[in-house]
């Protein structure tokens, strides 16, 4: 009998959905359980701060000393809980990214994979992948952005991926490799990703051949890429990466084009108004009484160790803990690109749009040790001196998987069935 070990660090919830082949009943009763919840949107300049109301639900279990019924799903704490946690495993999905395959590519400590966030007062539903299929049935989620939200993709592709025959399920590339699609074929249902780190048009559109020295933007445009996802039914949006620079190189006109004007503005400015343009093509093309709008809140990195009392020089390499100071809060994340985010999201709600905040921020700014550091596959073999000196290759930005992308999709999902 395995015996689970309890070791709470910053405090948790929930367990991994229940599999079950009676596909259909369980659905059915899932999801008429799961409507009877809902989940309020509390909103301020600062803090976009979702909360459930838990009154009227078994499947939350509001803290004792809580005098409130409504729970803020991130504002919580991490715990250990290997009897739960991972909620799959590595190797048997399908679909797992070598850029995410820690384990695969000689991690030997695993324990990042065995963490639950537990939000206060409350615990987060069971992540039930027959119930979201149901829910997915005869329709398209799609998440767009950046190489942080494909690996959350692929994080809710391998959620759902056990429960599939081999039969049942497909994955293709479409749009020159720039949209992939997991297609559960049984339920007429796709997860999807569509490359676009600045979310308008840019020259590191090509989901492979995007490493370039000067970085464009066609702040104005993004037909291009919306020609693609507008008519989904549920669209999950990040851009923050690749926007990490004092100044951005602006295009007005077309790529090729002799007429076009190209002018270095700071980055800031130009973020709004790539937002701007996108929020404005939201308003016009969505279909307000179809889809459901998402962002996800900027990832963190943990490139510099210093900022969590570590040696000057290091970073996540060799990090087997989480950091324990609750409210951390590294350099690498900037609270003014989220105030920009969130006052295009506002300007959108008093449109009449609303996009739904997944502030993941904070909650994975404690997870240093979730990163894959040298443990994953290398694009380019590294030099003699990079093998030496391990740290300088360490990928400290994306995240290993199951690990925290995988509370990212615990966060939607909760999002999309209790609204």
């Amino acid at each position: 009998m395995k015996i689970a070990k309890t070791q709470q660090v910053m405090v948790a919830g929930s367990s991994w959905g229940v599999r079950n082949t009676f596909h259909s009943l369980v659905a059915i009763l899932t999801t008429l359980l799961l409507l009877t919840t809902t989940i309020y949107v509390r909103h301020d300049r600062a803090h976009l701060s979702p909360t459930i109301n838990t009154s009227n639900n078994s499947s939350f279990s509001p803290s004792s000393s809580s005098s409130s019924s409504k729970c803020d799903l991130f504002s919580g704490k991490w715990v250990f809980d290997n009897q739960s946690y991972p909620l799959y495993k590595e190797q048997q999905c399908s679909f797992m990214s070598d850029q995410l395959a820690c384990e695969k590519f000689g991690r030997k400590d695993l324990g990042y994979q065995n963490w639950r966030w537990q939000p206060h007062h409350c615990d987060l539903p069971r992540f039930n992948a027959t119930a979201l299929l149901e829910r997915l049935r005869n329709k398209r989620l799609v998440f767009v952005g950046d190489s942080l939200i494909r690996g959350q993709w692929v994080s809710m592709v391998c959620l759902v991926d056990s429960i599939l025959p081999k039969t049942l399920k497909s994955m293709h590339s479409t749009a020159n490799a720039s949209l992939n699609i997991f297609r559960a074929k049984e339920y007429n249902a796709s997860i999807e990703h569509y490359w676009s780190p600045l979310l308008v048009e840019s020259n590191s559109d090509d989901p492979v051949n995007h490493r370039v020295v000067e970085r464009t933007v066609r702040v104005k445009a993004i037909e291009k890429h919306a020609k693609y996802w507008t008519d989904a039914d549920f669209l999950v949006f990040n851009t923050y990466l690749w926007w990490r620079r004092p100044v951005m190189n602006v295009l007005w006109g077309s790529f090729g084009d002799p007429d076009g004007v190209y002018k270095g503005v700071e980055m800031l400015r130009v973020y709004e108004m790539a937002l701007r343009t996108w929020s404005d093509w939201l308003e016009v093309h969505v279909n307000r009484n179809k889809t459901r709008l998402f962002f996800v809140s900027m990832s963190p990195t943990h490139e510099r160790a210093e900022e969590w009392g570590a040696a000057k020089g290091n970073n996540c390499y060799s990090e087997s803990d989480m950091i324990a100071e609750e409210g951390y809060w590294g350099k690498g994340s900037d609270p003014k690109m989220m105030r920009v985010v969130e006052n295009v999201v506002d300007d959108l709600k008093e449109r009449g749009l609303n996009v739904e905040m997944l502030n993941i921020t904070q909650l994975s700014e404690y997870r240093k040790e979730g990163h894959p550091s040298i443990y994953r596959k290398q694009w380019d073999s590294p030099t003699q001196e990079q093998i030496a000196n391990p740290k300088t290759y360490a990928d400290c930005i994306h995240w290993c998987l199951p690990g925290v992308p995988d509370v990212w999709n615990e966060l939607l999902y909760a999002y999309i069935f209790y609204q």
